[in-house]
């Protein structure tokens, strides 16, 4: 099988001796015109010359057609010229001007005229020669023989340059795509570390880019994926080993049931049950299944609630929470309940991560936008860690655990099903943050505007 160099190569030659070709042709056809015009222009001033003598020596035109046919000098150029006498008579004429015709005023002119002893002796008219009536002067053959060599030089310059830069643009063009091939098949074989090296800003070149951006969130989505499946297995085992010391204990009968027994291990199940509702939650957003039952809210309303619901806990932390929202803001068109659920989350985060200060719930219209946002003074976000809070099982601290004690929420699912939940909706979700001043989650949700 020929590879792409090979017949771009074979096409780049092909094109310079078809051009070669077509060069050397119209140069030969077009070198004889030229030359035949040359010695056209050339003899016009010896046959006026000529003539001018003629009529000298014959006091007259008589038998002039006869001389100029004997002539093979100017046998040829007699097919191009009108002669007439000085009362305007053809006496040396063609199809158009036979002899014998009166030569119109306008043609007499146009035409050069020929003085005998300051008398008017005639009027020689040239006109293009039409028809095969006689052959041309012969071409000196080492003329045309040097253009023949000329051209047959320059065309195999012409083609070997044909055939190197054809080579090189092959070459160029061919590389980059032989390198995504050997990436491709690499990754392929699982191997998906890979990138190519961008060698140029064209269409090959974003060919390029768009690869070496595909590896690498391919890769980070596997690699996420792997870290997401050992997290899930972590999140499952805990309540799982904690469940089954229990039971254990309870069949071997080394430990008594009571209550506060039954309280640990019911809140472990409700623990396995709301870490499985919440990954059904997320395959069903991913397959674009996820239900709403949307209406019309009002965002400060749905704030002031998200706020009364969490003033206990923030007044027990000696945190302030407080809703920043004017009251003649447009509707939004949400699920309520799956909203709720989202700034429940961003509050929960927000308290968890302030010790004192205040958390804000603000809302705004921005457009045909509506802006929900949740704003702390905690301890903020990492900037290298900041482009990956959304992300499902994401922890800043690989090596922290749930402790049920306190952080009921740590499996890393929250802000990605909140996500979830307002992309839903036709929303975005984003967050700013800066180390030790406190975080903003802002939640972005079309407007119901009256029209």
């Amino acid at each position: 099988m020929r590879s792409l160099a090979f017949k771009l190569t074979l096409a780049f030659l092909l094109i310079g001796i078809i051009g070669v070709l077509v060069f050397g042709l119209l140069v030969g056809q077009r070198t004889q015109r030229e030359f035949e015009r040359f010695l056209s222009d050339r003899d016009q001033s010896m046959l006026l010359q000529m003539l001018s003598d003629y009529y000298e020596r014959n006091n007259g035109w008589l038998g002039v057609d006869v001389a100029m046919s004997n002539t093979p000098q100017h046998s040829f150029y007699s097919q191009g010229i009108v002669l007439a006498n000085n009362t305007g008579t053809v006496v040396l004429g063609n199809n158009d001007f036979p002899v014998g015709s009166a030569l119109p005023q306008t043609k007499i002119a146009e035409a050069q005229m020929l003085r005998e002893n300051d008398q008017i002796a005639g009027y020689v008219l040239f006109t293009p020669i039409r028809g095969p009536r006689g052959n041309p002067p012969p071409i000196d053959p080492g003329f045309l023989q040097r253009v023949l060599s000329a051209a047959v030089i320059s065309a195999g310059i012409t083609m070997l340059v044909a055939l190197v830069l054809g080579a090189i643009l092959a070459r160029t063009l061919t590389r980059p795509l032989s390198e995504l091939t050997a990436a491709t098949k690499a990754m392929a074989g699982g191997d998906l570390k890979q990138s190519v090296k961008v060698r140029s800003k064209d269409e090959i070149g974003q060919l390029a880019n768009s690869f070496n951006q595909m590896s690498s969130d391919l890769a980070r989505n596997i690699q996420s994926r792997r870290q997401m499946t050992a997290d899930l297995a972590h999140d499952l085992r805990t309540p799982l080993s904690i469940l089954r010391g229990y039971t254990e204990g309870l069949k071997e009968g080394r430990l008594d049931g009571d209550p506060s027994l039954y309280d640990v291990m019911h809140d472990e199940v409700e623990h396995l049950q709301h870490l499985v509702e919440d990954l059904r939650m997320l395959s069903l957003a991913d397959a674009g299944e996820l239900t709403l039952s949307k209406r019309a809210i009002d965002p400060r309303a749905l704030l002031e609630r998200t706020g009364l619901a969490y003033f206990v806990q923030a007044e027990q932390q000696g945190v302030v929470i407080r809703v920043d929202a004017l009251k003649d803001l447009p509707s939004i068109n949400v699920d309520t309940g799956r909203m709720t659920q989202v700034l429940n989350n961003l509050v929960s985060n927000a308290l968890r991560h302030t010790r004192q200060g205040e958390v804000v719930l603000a809302a705004s219209q921005v457009g045909d936008t509506v802006q929900l946002r949740v704003s702390d003074t905690g301890s903020g976000i990492a900037p290298e860690h900041l482009p990956y809070v959304f992300d499902r099982f994401y922890r800043a601290d690989a090596s922290r655990r749930r402790d049920t004690a306190s952080d009921g929420d740590s499996s890393g699912l929250g802000l990605a099903i909140a996500k979830a939940i307002v992309e839903a909706h036709g929303g975005t979700i984003t967050a700013t943050s800066i180390v030790g001043k406190g975080t903003t989650m802002v939640v972005v949700l079309p407007a119901e505007l009256d029209h």
